[in-house]
Formats: C-alpha cells, sequence, structure tokens
C-alpha cells in the first residue's frame, strides 16, 4: 500500500473509530491488509497532524486537526486523483469506477470533502455508488470530478 493510500485509510479509520493508540492504528491498519511499523505509524500521525481529544470518561482519539483543512483536502484529492479510472451517471447516482481495491478510499475522501450535492457513497472494492441530491446535481459532481482529476 502506498504512502497516499495508507495515510487515507488513517483518515478513514480514525473518522470510523475511536482509536486511542498507535497500537491500535497499527491494528486496524494490519486488518485491512497494510502491514505497518510503529515508526511508519508515528511518521503518519505527526504527518497528517493528527492530535488526541478527549471523548469522556478518561479516554482519548485520534482525530485531524481542524486547521489543517486545506492541507486535508489536498489530500483527499490526491486519493481522488490516485484511485480514479471513470464514471458514469445513472439518475442521481454517479458511479465510480476506481483502480482495484481503492475505492473505500475514494468514497471516504468524496465524504470528507463534504460536497453539498453528495447524500452519501457506498464503495466496493473498485465500483462507488455516489447517491447525488438530484439528476442535475449528478451532472455538477462529474463535472467537479473531472476537474480534479485531470
Amino acid at each position: 500500500m502506498t504512502k497516499i493510500k495508507r495515510q487515507a485509510k488513517i483518515l478513514e479509520l480514525i473518522a470510523r473509530y475511536e482509536i486511542e493508540t498507535q497500537d491500535e492504528l497499527a491494528g486496524y491498519l494490519k486488518a485491512e491488509g497494510c502491514d505497518v511499523t510503529q515508526a511508519t505509524v508515528s511518521r503518519d500521525i505527526r504527518e497528517l497532524k493528527l492530535m488526541k481529544i478527549s471523548t469522556g470518561g478518561g479516554r482519548q482519539r485520534y482525530t485531524a486537526i481542524e486547521s489543517s483543512t486545506e492541507r486535508l483536502a489536498e489530500k483527499y484529492l490526491r486519493v481522488l486523483r490516485d484511485g480514479f479510472v471513470e464514471m458514469d451517471q445513472a439518475g442521481n447516482l454517479v458511479v465510480i469506477r476506481t483502480v482495484s481495491g481503492m475505492a473505500m478510499a475514494v468514497a471516504a475522501a468524496l465524504d470528507a470533502m463534504n460536497w453539498p450535492e453528495i447524500a452519501g457513497c457506498i464503495a466496493g472494492d473498485d465500483t462507488i455508488f455516489c447517491a447525488v441530491h438530484t439528476q442535475e446535481e449528478a451532472e455538477r459532481v462529474m463535472e467537479k470530478i473531472r476537474e480534479n482529476v485531470q
């Protein structure tokens, strides 16, 4: 797994789970098929500028620092560019084909970009169903994607 894919997966995992330690994060990454060392996880945490926040009851979890929004947006766009193969429209759905194994990361990146037209994404191995509010907005989403993958 490339560094970009691994870091996209880290962002996806910390958004989905309350991950408290580097070892716990490494365990989740290994479960996703990414064999990492503690040093790699530590470096990724530093590069992504992750921080720990309190979740109550004396527990903490990793989260992305809000001030790094622009930097994260660029990472999400890079994940989209790296994984994108082609797309098609089916009514208000945008069907996106990705490189094999990249659909989850690309879908997480699309969700994280918070485009107002997108209701949500469902991903398999190499295909994403991106639910968009209207057919017209689906056309706008496809245009945004085209602009960002060229």
